[in-house]
Protein backbone atom coordinates (compact mmCIF):
# COMPACT_ATOMS: atom_id res chain seq x y z
CA UNK A 1 0.00 0.00 0.00
CA UNK A 2 1.19 3.16 -1.13
CA UNK A 3 0.59 6.52 0.62
CA UNK A 4 1.52 10.05 -0.40
CA UNK A 5 2.37 12.30 2.79
CA UNK A 6 3.99 16.00 1.40
CA UNK A 7 6.66 15.63 -0.64
CA UNK A 8 7.25 11.39 0.07
CA UNK A 9 5.71 8.06 -0.50
CA UNK A 10 5.44 5.40 2.39
CA UNK A 11 5.55 1.46 1.66
CA UNK A 12 4.16 -0.65 4.05
CA UNK A 13 7.01 -3.55 3.86
CA UNK A 14 7.24 -7.33 5.25
CA UNK A 15 9.87 -8.55 8.24
CA UNK A 16 11.59 -10.54 4.95
CA UNK A 17 12.08 -7.35 3.10
CA UNK A 18 13.60 -5.86 6.23
CA UNK A 19 15.86 -7.85 6.77
CA UNK A 20 17.03 -7.66 2.78
CA UNK A 21 17.38 -4.54 3.11
CA UNK A 22 18.89 -4.30 6.82
CA UNK A 23 21.62 -6.82 5.37
CA UNK A 24 22.29 -5.05 2.11
CA UNK A 25 22.86 -1.26 3.75
CA UNK A 26 24.66 -2.94 6.90
CA UNK A 27 27.93 -1.48 5.96
CA UNK A 28 26.85 2.02 4.66
CA UNK A 29 25.74 2.77 8.56
CA UNK A 30 28.83 5.26 10.02
CA UNK A 31 26.51 6.74 12.89
CA UNK A 32 23.63 5.93 14.93
CA UNK A 33 21.90 7.63 17.70
CA UNK A 34 19.08 6.65 20.25
CA UNK A 35 16.91 9.05 21.34
CA UNK A 36 13.33 9.24 23.50
CA UNK A 37 10.74 10.03 22.41
CA UNK A 38 7.84 10.17 25.30
CA UNK A 39 9.44 6.94 27.05
CA UNK A 40 10.20 5.17 23.38
CA UNK A 41 13.62 4.70 22.42
CA UNK A 42 13.86 5.54 18.74
CA UNK A 43 17.34 4.80 16.78
CA UNK A 44 18.52 6.65 14.10
CA UNK A 45 20.86 4.50 12.00
CA UNK A 46 22.53 6.62 9.05
CA UNK A 47 25.94 8.00 6.81
CA UNK A 48 25.26 11.65 7.13
CA UNK A 49 26.88 13.25 10.08
CA UNK A 50 25.22 16.78 9.68
CA UNK A 51 21.90 14.29 9.97
CA UNK A 52 23.48 12.76 13.31
CA UNK A 53 23.90 16.27 14.71
CA UNK A 54 20.76 17.30 13.98
CA UNK A 55 18.93 14.88 15.47
CA UNK A 56 20.93 14.98 18.02
CA UNK A 57 19.95 18.94 18.47
CA UNK A 58 16.45 18.15 18.42
CA UNK A 59 15.68 15.13 20.62
CA UNK A 60 16.13 14.09 23.80
CA UNK A 61 19.04 11.08 24.05
CA UNK A 62 18.32 7.98 25.25
CA UNK A 63 21.22 5.61 26.88
CA UNK A 64 22.84 3.12 24.60
CA UNK A 65 21.99 0.12 26.38
CA UNK A 66 18.34 0.88 26.22
CA UNK A 67 16.83 -1.27 23.62
CA UNK A 68 15.15 0.31 20.90
CA UNK A 69 11.28 0.06 20.52
CA UNK A 70 11.73 1.56 16.60
CA UNK A 71 14.05 2.44 14.12
CA UNK A 72 14.82 4.72 11.55
CA UNK A 73 17.78 4.36 8.68
CA UNK A 74 18.12 7.38 6.58
CA UNK A 75 20.30 7.17 3.42
CA UNK A 76 20.87 8.02 -0.39
CA UNK A 77 21.06 5.39 -2.47
CA UNK A 78 20.59 6.87 -6.67
CA UNK A 79 18.73 3.59 -7.58
CA UNK A 80 16.48 3.79 -5.16
CA UNK A 81 12.98 6.38 -4.91
CA UNK A 82 12.49 8.79 -2.37
CA UNK A 83 10.53 7.93 0.17
CA UNK A 84 10.26 5.59 3.17
CA UNK A 85 9.50 1.61 3.60
CA UNK A 86 8.17 0.62 6.75
CA UNK A 87 7.99 -2.78 8.27
CA UNK A 88 5.04 -2.31 11.31
CA UNK A 89 5.71 -5.35 12.56
CA UNK A 90 9.41 -4.53 13.49
CA UNK A 91 8.77 -0.87 13.62
CA UNK A 92 11.67 -0.17 11.25
CA UNK A 93 11.73 2.78 8.64
CA UNK A 94 13.89 3.03 5.90
CA UNK A 95 14.30 6.38 4.33
CA UNK A 96 15.91 7.19 1.06
CA UNK A 97 17.16 10.31 -0.31
CA UNK A 98 14.58 12.41 1.84
CA UNK A 99 17.03 15.73 2.66
CA UNK A 100 14.04 17.88 4.29
CA UNK A 101 14.80 17.26 8.06
CA UNK A 102 11.64 17.73 8.83
CA UNK A 103 10.53 14.77 7.28
CA UNK A 104 12.95 12.82 8.86
CA UNK A 105 12.06 13.90 12.32
CA UNK A 106 8.14 13.40 11.48
CA UNK A 107 8.85 9.61 10.90
CA UNK A 108 10.74 9.44 14.05
CA UNK A 109 8.01 10.74 15.57
CA UNK A 110 5.30 9.02 13.83
CA UNK A 111 6.90 5.88 14.63
CA UNK A 112 7.13 6.14 18.35
CA UNK A 113 3.08 7.13 17.81
CA UNK A 114 2.63 3.74 16.02
CA UNK A 115 4.51 1.95 19.29
CA UNK A 116 2.42 3.86 21.66
CA UNK A 117 -1.16 4.20 19.63
CA UNK A 118 -1.20 0.25 19.94
CA UNK A 119 0.54 -0.89 22.44
CA UNK A 120 0.51 1.64 25.43
CA UNK A 121 -3.06 3.41 24.33
CA UNK A 122 -1.03 6.60 23.94
CA UNK A 123 -2.62 8.82 20.95
CA UNK A 124 0.06 11.61 18.77
CA UNK A 125 -1.61 14.72 17.61
CA UNK A 126 0.28 16.45 14.85
CA UNK A 127 0.08 19.95 16.70
CA UNK A 128 1.46 22.61 19.16
CA UNK A 129 0.39 22.48 22.47
CA UNK A 130 1.14 25.26 25.01
CA UNK A 131 0.49 26.02 28.93
CA UNK A 132 -1.27 29.54 29.75
CA UNK A 133 -1.80 29.49 33.74
CA UNK A 134 -2.15 26.41 33.51
CA UNK A 135 -4.50 25.30 31.33
CA UNK A 136 -3.42 23.71 27.48
CA UNK A 137 -4.14 25.41 24.42
CA UNK A 138 -3.50 22.83 21.33
CA UNK A 139 -3.51 23.90 18.08
CA UNK A 140 -3.99 21.44 15.14
CA UNK A 141 -4.01 22.44 11.43
CA UNK A 142 -3.44 21.53 7.65
CA UNK A 143 0.07 23.02 6.58
CA UNK A 144 0.71 26.50 5.93
CA UNK A 145 -2.32 27.81 7.92
CA UNK A 146 -0.32 29.26 10.22
CA UNK A 147 0.24 26.63 13.41
CA UNK A 148 3.89 27.76 13.96
CA UNK A 149 3.17 31.56 13.72
CA UNK A 150 0.68 31.34 16.35
CA UNK A 151 2.10 29.37 18.55
CA UNK A 152 4.86 31.16 19.17
CA UNK A 153 2.52 33.87 19.48
CA UNK A 154 0.80 32.71 21.97
CA UNK A 155 4.10 31.57 23.65
CA UNK A 156 4.95 35.60 24.09
CA UNK A 157 1.73 36.12 26.73
CA UNK A 158 3.55 36.13 30.17
CA UNK A 159 1.53 33.37 31.86
CA UNK A 160 2.79 30.84 28.39
CA UNK A 161 4.99 28.05 29.12
CA UNK A 162 5.77 25.73 25.45
CA UNK A 163 5.04 22.26 25.61
CA UNK A 164 5.81 21.40 21.82
CA UNK A 165 5.70 23.49 18.50
CA UNK A 166 5.20 20.62 16.25
CA UNK A 167 3.81 17.01 17.66
CA UNK A 168 3.02 16.19 21.38
CA UNK A 169 1.22 12.66 22.74
CA UNK A 170 -2.22 12.25 24.75
CA UNK A 171 -3.06 9.92 27.79
CA UNK A 172 -6.97 10.46 27.93
CA UNK A 173 -7.79 10.77 31.12
CA UNK A 174 -11.52 10.63 33.80
CA UNK A 175 -10.50 14.24 34.48
CA UNK A 176 -8.43 16.43 32.23
CA UNK A 177 -7.08 15.02 29.09
CA UNK A 178 -2.69 14.98 29.28
CA UNK A 179 -0.37 16.38 26.50
CA UNK A 180 3.12 15.76 26.59
CA UNK A 181 6.03 16.89 24.41
CA UNK A 182 7.79 14.85 22.29
CA UNK A 183 10.98 17.04 21.21
CA UNK A 184 13.91 18.48 23.58
CA UNK A 185 14.28 21.70 20.82
CA UNK A 186 12.13 23.02 18.13
CA UNK A 187 12.91 22.94 14.21
CA UNK A 188 11.70 26.25 12.81
CA UNK A 189 11.50 28.66 9.73
CA UNK A 190 13.41 32.07 9.99
CA UNK A 191 10.82 34.34 9.61
CA UNK A 192 9.44 33.55 13.33
CA UNK A 193 11.26 36.89 14.25
CA UNK A 194 9.88 38.83 11.33
CA UNK A 195 6.21 37.88 12.65
CA UNK A 196 7.02 38.03 16.48
CA UNK A 197 10.04 40.29 16.86
CA UNK A 198 10.41 38.67 20.26
CA UNK A 199 12.02 35.86 18.95
CA UNK A 200 14.38 37.47 16.35
CA UNK A 201 17.44 37.18 19.02
CA UNK A 202 17.10 33.49 18.82
CA UNK A 203 16.86 33.77 14.94
CA UNK A 204 20.09 35.64 15.11
CA UNK A 205 21.69 32.85 16.95
CA UNK A 206 20.44 30.46 15.07
CA UNK A 207 22.32 28.24 12.29
CA UNK A 208 20.38 27.76 9.49
CA UNK A 209 19.89 24.67 6.90
CA UNK A 210 19.64 24.74 3.25
CA UNK A 211 15.82 24.60 3.53
CA UNK A 212 15.79 28.05 5.50
CA UNK A 213 15.56 26.52 9.15
CA UNK A 214 17.00 25.45 12.51
CA UNK A 215 16.97 23.86 15.43
CA UNK A 216 16.07 26.98 18.11
CA UNK A 217 16.47 25.99 22.08
CA UNK A 218 13.36 28.97 22.92
CA UNK A 219 14.71 28.71 26.34
CA UNK A 220 17.10 31.52 25.47
CA UNK A 221 14.04 33.79 25.01
CA UNK A 222 11.73 32.25 27.80
CA UNK A 223 14.00 30.95 30.46
CA UNK A 224 14.66 27.35 31.61
CA UNK A 225 10.92 27.31 33.10
CA UNK A 226 9.19 28.62 30.25
CA UNK A 227 8.94 25.40 28.77
CA UNK A 228 7.70 22.15 30.27
CA UNK A 229 7.01 18.60 30.05
CA UNK A 230 3.24 18.64 29.75
CA UNK A 231 -0.03 20.16 30.57
CA UNK A 232 -3.86 19.61 30.91
CA UNK A 233 -5.60 20.38 27.45
CA UNK A 234 -8.43 22.70 28.41
CA UNK A 235 -9.04 24.41 24.46
CA UNK A 236 -8.27 23.30 20.71
CA UNK A 237 -7.63 25.57 18.32
CA UNK A 238 -8.38 24.11 14.77
CA UNK A 239 -6.83 26.54 11.88
CA UNK A 240 -7.67 27.12 8.65
CA UNK A 241 -7.31 29.59 5.99
CA UNK A 242 -10.65 30.47 3.48
CA UNK A 243 -10.96 33.70 2.19
CA UNK A 244 -14.46 33.53 1.33
CA UNK A 245 -15.07 32.45 4.93
CA UNK A 246 -15.23 36.20 6.69
CA UNK A 247 -15.53 34.38 9.81
CA UNK A 248 -12.61 34.99 11.86
CA UNK A 249 -12.72 32.97 15.25
CA UNK A 250 -16.28 30.83 16.29
CA UNK A 251 -16.64 28.45 18.88
CA UNK A 252 -17.56 25.00 17.05
CA UNK A 253 -18.97 21.43 18.62
CA UNK A 254 -17.17 18.60 19.46
CA UNK A 255 -18.72 16.54 15.99
CA UNK A 256 -18.28 19.67 13.29
CA UNK A 257 -14.27 19.62 15.02
CA UNK A 258 -13.95 15.48 14.71
CA UNK A 259 -15.44 16.02 11.20
CA UNK A 260 -12.56 18.45 9.93
CA UNK A 261 -9.75 16.75 11.50
CA UNK A 262 -11.09 13.10 9.88
CA UNK A 263 -11.61 15.24 6.10
CA UNK A 264 -8.00 16.69 6.69
CA UNK A 265 -6.21 13.63 7.59
CA UNK A 266 -6.29 14.36 11.62
CA UNK A 267 -3.89 17.21 10.24
CA UNK A 268 -1.15 14.29 9.95
CA UNK A 269 0.60 13.77 6.94
CA UNK A 270 3.42 11.71 8.42
CA UNK A 271 1.10 8.66 9.60
CA UNK A 272 2.78 5.35 8.74
CA UNK A 273 0.28 3.11 8.66
CA UNK A 274 -3.51 3.35 7.72
CA UNK A 275 -6.34 1.93 7.03
CA UNK A 276 -10.05 0.45 8.80
CA UNK A 277 -8.45 -0.23 11.98
CA UNK A 278 -6.28 3.25 12.51
CA UNK A 279 -8.89 5.01 10.97
CA UNK A 280 -11.16 3.80 13.78
CA UNK A 281 -8.58 4.00 16.97
CA UNK A 282 -7.94 7.77 16.08
CA UNK A 283 -12.00 8.88 15.11
CA UNK A 284 -12.23 7.37 18.63
CA UNK A 285 -9.28 9.45 20.25
CA UNK A 286 -10.18 12.57 19.28
CA UNK A 287 -13.66 12.23 19.86
CA UNK A 288 -12.82 11.63 23.47
CA UNK A 289 -10.41 14.71 23.39
CA UNK A 290 -13.04 17.20 22.03
CA UNK A 291 -15.62 15.67 24.50
CA UNK A 292 -13.67 17.30 27.21
CA UNK A 293 -12.44 20.09 25.52
CA UNK A 294 -13.21 23.34 23.78
CA UNK A 295 -13.33 23.92 20.08
CA UNK A 296 -12.77 26.72 18.41
CA UNK A 297 -12.69 27.35 14.73
CA UNK A 298 -9.47 29.48 13.40
CA UNK A 299 -9.54 31.05 10.44
CA UNK A 300 -6.12 32.93 9.60
CA UNK A 301 -7.46 35.25 6.57
CA UNK A 302 -5.62 38.71 8.50
CA UNK A 303 -2.52 39.48 10.11
CA UNK A 304 -0.65 37.02 12.26
CA UNK A 305 -1.25 40.26 14.67
CA UNK A 306 -5.32 40.95 14.18
CA UNK A 307 -5.62 36.43 14.36
CA UNK A 308 -3.70 36.28 17.52
CA UNK A 309 -5.51 39.21 19.21
CA UNK A 310 -8.90 37.23 18.12
CA UNK A 311 -7.61 33.92 19.39
CA UNK A 312 -6.33 35.53 23.25
CA UNK A 313 -9.76 36.81 23.46
CA UNK A 314 -11.54 33.49 22.17
CA UNK A 315 -9.53 31.27 24.95
CA UNK A 316 -10.13 34.28 27.39
CA UNK A 317 -6.77 36.01 27.95
CA UNK A 318 -6.81 38.91 26.80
Amino acid sequence: MAVVANMYSVRLISPEEKDQLAGRYSTRILFTRKSEIYGCCIKLLTDQDLLRRTWEDNFFAMAENVRSHGRLIVLDDASMPPGVLYDPSSRTAFMFNVHYYGYVKSVALAIAGDVLEDAHGIYSVHGAAIDIAGKGVALIAPSKTGKTTHSWGLLRHPEARLVTDDWFFVRLSEKRHLAFASEKNCYVEGDIGGIWKEFQPLVDRATFDGNERAIMNVRWIVGTTGVVPMTSLHHILLLKREQEDKRVVRDIGAEEALQYLESHGFCNPHQLVRGERKLALRSEFFRQLLARTEAHMVNTILSPQDTQREIQKAIGIL
